[in-house]
């Protein structure tokens, strides 16, 4: 199923130790289920009565919760684990580790409070959670740590904590099975957009290929009669502004082309794409791939331009941490002598909610002046509107035989800038210096991004737990480190 047709399930752990107040464990119980339940989050948990308390404290209780974790394998994305009291770090470690499940870990460990320190009221979780995170350490268990070290399961805090946990639990599980389409051949102008299949695999994505000529042969067997096409034209009309200049024959093709994309995704189970958007489908077809596109990215289903299969998992990354359309866009031009902004563009592929206004569809402008303008209907035009927006980019370094990325965060601005296509001023901190790195360290012009901040999610997704090397450009550095790609 689809990550975005399920809803993220948790496996949950409350762990107790004996020599404290093991009364706190119930109660940590009820509010982890309830903090789940208020986010819309599933759970699975053993009924209260199979150990102690509800808890994990011994072996035999870490043998019931693994078991039933490993028969629940297909339906976990992530495990909880909270510490009402010190809780036992064997028993958890030993839980997870016998699991099996190789999902994401979010280890949290509750308040004391200054009028219960007494032997009946302490907690001591606070240092319990280290002696967990030592034994996650030693078997080589990576985990997500919550904002503070300790906090409180009914708190605002871990409600924000568990809500981006969810988030990297979609992210891991969407990426580790993630099927890519790529549409036809690269673009030949472009190396820029080789990758290495093979390392892809690696971490568990797939490439499916089809070659350009089946795509445009069966839009052509597709009568502008037919019952799809007609509901197809409908959601065309009702997604832009089409001026009147356009041609109905033009709009048809771009309806008749879109059905089929959306046909060969679905058979192949596909759920981000590439395509060859220039110039085949314009000389051999008579219109442009953008608005197809655009309509996929809508739904979840992000495709890229020219066939660039890692800017499709970079878009794709970005959908599934953010539940929001993404967008691929080239870091294109300068923005006069702003040092800490510059224009990102893309011909028309930006789905409608992420330009955040209905846009115009009409024809390409730079590739129309080379192949003609009645070739080139479907370009999807707007400037994007202001709001806080994430970037991130994935790229294959077969000099290295790894998969290297880098993500940040920073705003789309109101700013006006008097270019066709679809149009993002964009202001992203230490601007240069990201420049710097992209260009050392041999990234792809093109660049994802999606609206709002969920930079630590994908960070914490691809970097801990598919093991991909990324650079995080944050706003303000802790540190001033070397760029860690440089050769």
């Amino acid at each position: 199923m689809k990550p975005f047709n399920r809803k993220v399930t948790l496996g949950l752990i409350v762990s107790s130790r004996a020599f404290f107040n093991s009364a706190y464990a119930p109660n940590a119980r009820a509010d982890l289920i309830a903090a789940c339940d208020k986010l819309g989050v599933g759970y699975r948990i053993l009924p209260m009565e199979a150990t102690p308390n509800g808890a994990v404290e011994t072996r035999e209780d870490a043998h019931k919760y693994a078991k039933f974790f490993r028969e629940h394998r297909d339906e976990i994305d992530g495990l909880v684990v909270s510490l009402p009291n010190f809780g036992d770090e064997i028993a958890v470690v030993e839980t997870i580790s016998m699991a099996d499940l190789k999902v994401p870990v979010l280890l949290q460990a509750c308040n004391d409070t200054l009028d219960k320190t007494d032997l009946k009221g302490r907690r001591d979780a606070f240092c319990g959670k280290i002696s967990i995170t030592s034994n996650l350490y030693q078997y080589g268990i990576p985990f997500t740590d919550t904002t503070s070290h300790t906090s409180d399961l009914d708190g605002e805090e871990f409600a924000g904590d568990l809500d981006r946990f969810m988030r990297t639990c979609r992210t891991v599980r969407g990426l580790r099975r993630a099927r890519i389409g790529a549409i036809g051949a690269r673009t030949g102008a472009f190396q820029t957009m080789r990758f290495s299949e093979k390392l892809l695999q690696l971490s568990g994505i797939s490439v499916v290929t089809v070659d350009l000529s089946e795509i445009i042969g069966e839009a052509e067997k597709l009568s502008g009669e037919d019952p799809d096409v007609k509901v197809r034209l409908e959601e065309i009309f009702g997604y832009g502004t089409i001026p009147p200049y356009i041609q109905r024959e033009n709009i048809v093709k771009q309806a008749r082309l879109g059905i089929v994309v959306d046909r060969w995704m679905e058979r192949n189970e596909c759920d981000a794409s590439s395509i060859q958007c220039w110039t085949s489908m314009q000389d051999n077809f008579g219109c442009a791939t953008c608005l197809a596109m655009s309509m996929m990215g809508e739904k979840l289903q992000p495709s890229a331009c020219e066939v660039d299969v890692a800017g499709a998992i970079s878009m794709y990354a970005l959908a599934l941490a953010a539940e929001a359309p993404p967008a691929l866009l080239d870091w294109n031009n300068n923005y006069g002598d702003a040092v800490d902004k510059c224009v990102c563009t893309h011909c028309g592929n930006f789905p409608k909610s992420f330009i955040g206004e209905t846009p115009e569809i009409s024809n390409l402008g730079v590739i129309g002046t080379v192949v003609g303008p009645d070739k080139c209907f479907g370009a999807v035009k707007g400037k994007v509107q202001p709001g806080p927006l994430t970037y991130f980019r994935l790229s294959t370094d077969d000099r290295a035989g790894v998969i290297k990325t880098y993500v940040g965060e920073g705003e789309f601005t109101a700013d006006p800038f008097p270019m066709d296509g679809g149009i993002a001023v964009t202001a992203v901190p230490r601007l240069r210096e990201l420049l710097t790195f992209i260009a050392r360290n041999g990234f792809e012009h093109h660049v994802a991004m999606v609206r709002g901040h969920h930079a630590k999610i994908v960070e914490e997704s691809v970097s801990r737990y598919l093991g991909w090397q990324n650079y995080h450009h944050e706003t303000v550095p802790s540190f001033a480190p070397p760029a860690p790609f440089l050769r």
